[in-house]
């Protein structure tokens, strides 16, 4: 019962610098009444959770994580659609209602909020604090000792050992009272502790140095990770020009409503989802899709929020509230892909639970071992099990998986490619078969007129201006690609009337004052309204996957028109792709025979015709046996292969049931950006394993020379913090990846 009255929370937490940060904030708030659920996403600064009302109070969440070390504030719960994006000590954001849409002076701060959004200046957190002032201490100590005596010296370390472990110390406890004994933080206050009392004073200032400049470098790498996911949240412009009664004023984007329209002017940003009412520009889309040429936009065309108007004046009528526009999808996509570990990532967090403790009763061992066994001194190996201590410590292996995962998620957005997760990742690298739908997916969607054969005496421009007259008015596919064709051609369209369908036939009107016909070769024949000699041609054009309709007035023939769904430009060079990374391809469509195996030859790639939406899922089930399997489709009737492949991908021109049951989307409609997903995916998963062999690799080798005394407390310290330093910059490599290179 209590879960089904718990409420789901979310707060924003700053200061984690890497996965074991958010594992003390989990372990440490999960343990509090009524908490279940407990999510954090390191990379998004996000805590989310289910709180049973009346159990634990929303305060004592932000005190026990504040008591952690780290900022955490209320993420926006009042009025998620009127509020800014709020950090701690950060004041709430100017809200529509209290007057700021209607002051400029009110909106400018709006606009001008994005900079909170940014990690401070390292020398202005509490971290770099830490490191300037254990720098400090450390120099002022070795001054003494130089200016003074050896003695005077050792004090002077001993005082900066402890000052600076002092606050470390604090997060120790803290973290210990609430059962996680086995933190950084508490190895840390162990080693120092165990240094000063073994007379290494010295040693012990250094590695609180350290392991200071250490946490500082790690939130500066984390912070370069962040930057691509935040600056999605920068695209959409903080401001609108709202069009009220032909009067423009700016008001808060995040405020608008649909069915508002606003002015877009030359060079801006558009502020919402939503589809032209007046004018037409080029927009660059880039900002959303990654497509790098600007697309010709006009009345009746949606256009996305963030793209980048840079022609003409444009009116907006919007569409989709600010919450749920393109880029706020997208956030929530990768916000929600943070939290869809993968396997991997799971099982390097199960392995550090026990690996933890492991290192732990190992340093024991080697600390009490040796000298109630061999005899040997108590001071050397002491020190060495402190320093096998530190090198112990997990951080990098633990951040290798979601270092990397937040990456990839980051250069796929930009580019346009979305997956929802590390266990998307993971197996969009394994695939080995893709499945296409072809409506929509490997083709556009739409007919177009791809042949016009005018009958003797005919030329093209009376042959399509009488196809357009009979088809005008007509909503019928088939129909638009004819007026399509005959405005792109410049003919002028006759007027026409009485125009009515002829079941299973064709449509006929009144062209010019005489009836005229727009019908299938078949009737037509029947009518008188094709010539003999056109029927060969007719039945070539229809094995080529081809519709044809003959056009004719009474006993006059005037010609034939061939139309078909043509392929996306892109998709034969796509099937290329994907064959050259050792993948296999199936159309699967509910076309015809004919017109499958005429588009698929032309790709070069299997097919399975005649397909209903329930035989699509069949055959996924059956392509599953051999292989994983990804599913690339646009429509509702996808929607179960979507599901049912191991992997399933939407188009971005999709529709909204396709893109939330998909595992991922493809938002530029290309269908070479398939291999191009598959490749960055790979990608991934090398830099992972590059990642794990690079943390684990270190610790093995420093784990050696520490017990064998060949290096120290120091050099144990740089090994730890080096190595997650080196793991989370080898991730970064992922956002400068190319995937639509081919290797």
């Amino acid at each position: 019962m209590a879960a089904e009255t718990a409420e789901r929370r979310e707060w924003t937490v700053t200061g984690m610098d890497c996965a074991a940060c958010t594992t003390k904030v989990v372990r440490a708030v999960e343990r509090l009444p009524g908490v279940s659920n407990v999510k954090v996403a390191l990379m998004t600064e996000r805590l989310s959770l289910n709180l049973v009302p009346g159990s634990t109070e929303p305060e004592a969440i932000e005190g026990t994580v504040r008591k952690l070390g780290f900022g955490i504030a209320p993420k926006g719960q009042q009025a998620p659609r009127k509020k800014a994006f709020v950090l701690p000590d950060a004041g709430p954001a100017p809200r529509a209602e209290d007057g700021a849409a209607d002051d400029p002076d009110l909106v400018a701060p709006v606009h001008d909020a994005a900079p909170a959004l940014q990690d401070k200046v390292w020398h202005q957190t509490a971290k770099g604090r830490l490191v300037i002032l254990t720098g400090a201490l450390l120099a002022i100590a070795w001054l003494i000792e130089l200016m003074t005596s050896a003695e005077a010296g050792y004090w002077a370390f001993v005082a900066a050992c402890l000052i600076g472990v002092a606050p470390v110390a604090r997060r120790a406890f803290e973290a210990l009272r609430m059962g996680q004994p086995f933190t950084i933080e508490g190895l840390m206050t162990i080693a120092a502790g165990g240094a000063l009392l073994i007379g290494a004073a010295e040693e012990a200032a250094l590695v609180v140095f350290l392991f200071a400049v250490g946490e500082v470098l790690e939130g500066v790498a984390a912070g370069k990770a962040r930057q691509g996911i935040r600056a999605l949240a920068d695209i959409v412009p903080k401001t609108a020009l709202l069009e009220v009664a032909g009067q423009t004023r700016a008001i808060p984007a995040d405020s608008l409503q649909i069915g508002q329209n606003v002015l877009v002017r030359p060079g801006d940003r558009i502020p919402a989802d939503g589809e032209i009412i007046d004018g037409t520009s080029g927009v660059d889309e880039s900002p959303v899709t990654g497509e790098s040429m600007p697309a010709t936009r006009t009345v009746g065309d949606p256009v996305f929020a963030g793209s980048i108007n840079t022609e003409a004046v444009l009116r907006v009528r919007v569409t989709r509230e600010p919450s749920d526009n393109t880029i706020a999808r997208i956030i929530r996509l990768v916000e929600e892909a943070e939290e869809a570990r993968a396997p991997t990532e799971r099982f390097i967090d199960r392995f550090s639970r026990i690996y933890m403790p492991a290192i732990v009763a190992l340093s024991a061992l080697v600390i009490v071992v040796p000298p109630l066994a061999l005899g040997h001194d108590w001071t050397t190996w002491i020190y060495r099990g402190l320093a096998l201590l530190l090198i112990g410590c997990p951080c990098a292996l633990v951040i290798s998986v979601p270092a990397s995962i937040a990456s990839a998620l980051s250069a796929g957005s930009k580019r346009g490619l979305l997956m929802k997760g590390g266990a998307v990742i993971e197996a969009a690298a394994k695939v080995r078969h893709v499945a296409f739908d072809k409506t929509g997916t490997l083709t556009r969607g739409a007919p177009v007129v791809t042949d016009l054969l005018p009958a003797p005496g005919v030329n093209e421009a009376e042959l399509l201006a009488v196809a357009a007259g009979v088809e005008a008015g007509s909503s019928h596919p088939l129909a638009l690609a004819i007026l399509r064709r005959a405005e792109a051609a410049a003919v002028q369209v006759p007027a026409a009337r009485d125009a009515r369908a002829l079941a299973g036939r064709g449509v006929e009107a009144v062209v010019d004052g005489a009836l005229a016909w727009v019908a299938s070769p078949l009737h037509a024949a029947e009518d008188g309204g094709i010539i003999e000699a056109a029927l060969p041609r007719a039945a070539a054009l229809e094995n080529e996957g081809k519709t044809v309709v003959a056009v004719y007035r009474k006993r006059r023939p005037l010609g034939l028109i061939a139309l078909r769904d043509e392929p996306r430009g892109d998709a034969a060079e796509a099937i290329r792709q994907l064959d050259a990374l050792g993948i296999s391809a199936t159309m699967l469509t509910g076309d015809n025979a004919r017109t499958a195996a005429a588009i698929a030859g032309g790709l070069g790639l299997g097919f399975r015709a005649g397909m209903m939406p329930e035989d699509k899922l069949v055959a996924i089930r059956e392509l599953n046996g051999k292989g994983s399997v990804m599913m690339i489709g646009d429509g509702i009737n996808d929607a179960p292969a979507l599901k049912e492949a191991h992997i399933g991908i939407a188009m971005g021109s999709g529709t909204d049931v396709a893109l939330e049951t998909a595992d991922g989307a493809i938002l530029r409609d290309r269908v070479s950006d398939v291999p191009a997903l598959i490749r960055l995916a790979r990608a991934t998963m090398r830099n992972i394993t590059q990642n794990v062999a690079l943390a684990l690799g270190l610790k093995a080798v420093f784990l050696v020379t520490t017990i064998l005394g060949i290096t120290g407390l120091w050099i144990a310290i740089l090994a730890d913090t080096g190595a997650t330093v080196l793991v989370t910059l080898n991730a970064l490599r992922l956002l400068a990846f190319n995937p639509a290179r081919e290797a």
